[in-house]
């Protein structure tokens, strides 16, 4: 019985399992609210921590944003001054000497940019010219602004024949600068150049907003860790920093963009954030993973929106735009280059070298260029190269490259922007061909309403020899005569024979077409063959022509435009006269040297040119004759300006009665 009830008692499951399972059921519900603490603590503060770090992420990102706007906005003011600056040096290098143009341009740029503290202008000797302002900021005057990195930026700008941005440097009061040198061209030769220095200082409280320098601190560094300048309202403990390369001007320098962390402490933050948390409850944290959600959405939406943006722009640019990696193979095209080439996106996009639109007989000069490209040894202004259509038409394309960049900075591969310029470089060629056929029309215009005067002076020396003729025939036919009197007439006869040459090889010269070729001339001899050219025509008109010359250097020039340009003013100071009387008809050619130039002048006491008509003196087809073309001045300005010359007007005070004009000119002498 015994036995039977311990066998009962060892196997019941009632009497062995109800205490263990009672056990596990209270410690389960007594570490069941510790689990949920723990995991609602665990819960917070892993909440706490993602959105910490989500603050920090944001941060981060909106510092870099900041950087990337900061660098961009910079990037734009000084490709704004480069743009205008390289302009002045295009306009000053077609009448280098444009003082007025400089002081107005110049003025404007110093004035509405503070971080300009001077642009100087040098010529091709690196003697300045002008510089607004005329002082440095340390007031030691222009010859004494250049410093070193000055002088070393200007030397290679010569050597290499492009802008050039100088190394930093320090003037007075410790405020660091640098020089942006933009070369002066005369066709292909650097005539001079325009020298801006920029004040860094200046460049960051112009360009830095209040804003900015409320949240970070802005300084320019090099590599070394020189600081050059610096823009900042902020203060505290250093959070974030983003370093981003100032290029313009480059040479080492960066932009350096510190965030702070506000007032506060994180500890006391989070602590306060976690007895809300656990106040608020579950609800609260859904709460909070719903506006996560909503503001990752929000951000999402807001990245399709920017990029549906960035798409609708690129595809309404007619500039092409292609871009490959670093082997060379397209990786994307817009729509303008594949309207401008014929190829879709999808012939084009994935292919590797050679490309469909490179010329076939022109293989091997595109494949050395587009290595060069690949190997970062594409000209930084451009270059030219012919391509042609999926039709077989071919054009010309202006192709810039440029690296292109990810977003953690590296060199992926190659960004370049096409431009057709078939139809600028046919307009070009038209406009030149124009020019040319002007000039030459110019010149059968002055010489049929010289026919006539021209005739006259042929008509003295050939009368001269039959008479020298006559007279020894009429010797031969005597019996007796002295051989002396037949070699004098024979002499005679012979001089009045080669004047009539020269005025027939004159004529000769002035008329025929030639290409225009600079050299030194006498600018006394240019004169006189245009006085005697004209003599006959000052004869019929009773204009007396009085040439005032000192000795002067020769000057660089074509001797038939030179010709052309004092015809033209000769002839036009003459008729001028036509109502004064004859008495005061005088017409004064004089010349005076100025530094490394000539100034000529041709000054009548004729009617004078009303004020109105003046401004529209040199204008194309603009005459006061009624039979004129009014190319004629037109013309004279265009030679002189070819020239590096400048051709103007002006009242002659010094006139009898107070009228007459003054057409002056100047010419580069050939030391300089």
């Amino acid at each position: 019985m015994a036995a039977a009830d311990v066998r009962r008692l060892r196997y019941h499951p009632a009497m062995t399992a109800t205490p263990a399972v009672s056990s596990r059921r209270l410690r389960w519900a007594l570490t069941l609210p510790n689990l949920g603490v723990v995991l609602l603590v665990a819960a917070v503060v892993t909440l706490l921590w993602l959105l910490h770090q989500n603050e920090l992420e944001e941060e981060r990102t909106s510092l870099i944003k900041d950087v990337l706007w900061l660098e961009q906005n910079v990037r734009f003011h000084l490709a704004s001054n480069e743009e205008q600056l390289q302009q002045l040096a295009a306009d000053l290098g077609s009448q280098p000497d444009g003082k007025r143009l400089f002081r107005i341009r110049a003025g404007h740029m110093v004035k509405n940019n503070p971080d300009i503290a001077q642009i100087a202008w040098f010529d091709a000797k690196r003697r300045v010219i002008d510089a607004l302002p005329a002082t440095t900021p340390a007031d030691s005057g222009v010859d004494a602004f250049g410093p070193a990195a000055t002088q070393k930026a200007m030397e290679l700008a010569i050597l290499l024949n492009k802008r050039i941005y100088s190394e930093p440097f320090f003037l007075s009061g410790n405020v660091a600068h640098f020089a942006l040198v933009m070369p002066i061209y005369d066709d292909r030769d650097v005539a001079g150049m325009l020298v801006a220095t920029h004040s860094l200082e200046n460049l960051l409280g112009n360009l830095v907003p209040w804003w900015f320098t409320e949240k970070y601190r802005v300084i320019v560094v090099d590599d070394d860790e020189v600081q050059y300048a610096a823009k900042s309202n902020v203060s505290g403990t250093p959070n974030f920093s983003y370093e981003l390369p100032f290029d313009p001007p480059g040479h080492g320098l960066s932009f350096r963009v510190t965030s702070y962390r506000g007032a506060g402490n994180p500890l006391q933050r989070l602590l306060a954030g976690a007895i809300l948390v656990l106040a608020a409850g579950v609800f609260w944290s859904l709460w909070i993973v719903r506006d996560l959600m909503r503001k990752r959405s929000d951000a999402e939406q807001a990245l399709r929106a920017e990029h549906a943006l960035r798409s609708a722009m690129e595809d309404s640019l007619t500039v092409g735009m292609r871009a490959r990696d670093l082997n060379g193979r397209i990786i994307y095209v817009n729509p303008a280059f594949c309207r401008m080439t014929g190829f879709t996106s999808a012939e084009l996009v994935g292919r590797d070298p050679p490309m469909p639109y490179w010329i076939p007989e022109q293989l091997d000069e595109t494949l050395e260029l587009h290595q060069a490209v690949l190997d970062g040894k594409a000209p930084p202004d451009g270059f030219e190269i012919t391509l042609q259509r999926k039709d077989g038409e071919r054009f010309q394309a202006l192709i810039y490259e440029a690296p292109l960049i990810d977003g953690n900075g590296r060199h992926t591969g190659w960004m370049a922007s096409i431009l057709d310029v078939t139809e600028r470089r046919r307009a070009e060629e038209l406009a030149r061909q124009q020019q040319e056929q002007l000039q030459f029309t110019s010149r059968l215009v002055t010489m049929g309403e010289m026919a006539s005067t021209l005739a006259h002076e042929l008509n003295q020396p050939l009368a001269a020899i039959a008479s020298y003729n006559t007279g020894c025939l009429n010797l031969l036919a005597a019996d007796a005569f002295d051989p002396r009197e037949i070699r004098e007439a024979l002499e005679k006869l012979g001089v009045q024979a080669q004047r009539a040459g020269r005025i027939i090889r004159r004529v000769h010269d002035f008329i025929k077409k030639s290409e225009p070729k600079r050299a030194p001339c006498s600018l006394a001899e240019i004169v006189d063959d245009c006085v005697g050219f004209v003599e006959a025509e000052a004869r019929k008109r009773r204009v007396r022509l009085v040439s005032d010359l000192p000795p002067l250097p020769p000057v660089l020039a074509d001797r038939l435009m030179l010709e052309q340009v004092l015809l033209n003013l000769i002839r036009n100071g003459m008729e001028a006269m036509a109502a004064t009387p004859a008495a005061r008809r005088v017409l004064r050619i004089s010349a005076r040297r100025r530094a490394d130039e000539v100034a000529v002048a041709i000054a009548d006491n004729g009617c004078g040119i009303a004020p109105e008509v003046r401004d529209k003196l040199f204008t194309a087809f603009f005459s006061t004759k009624p039979e004129g073309m009014g190319i004629g001045l037109s013309i004279c300005r265009s030679i002189i300006e070819f020239h590096r010359g400048r051709l103007w007007v002006e009242d002659h005070s010094a006139a009898p009665d107070g009228s007459g004009t003054i057409f002056s000119f100047t010419l580069p002498l050939d030391s300089a």
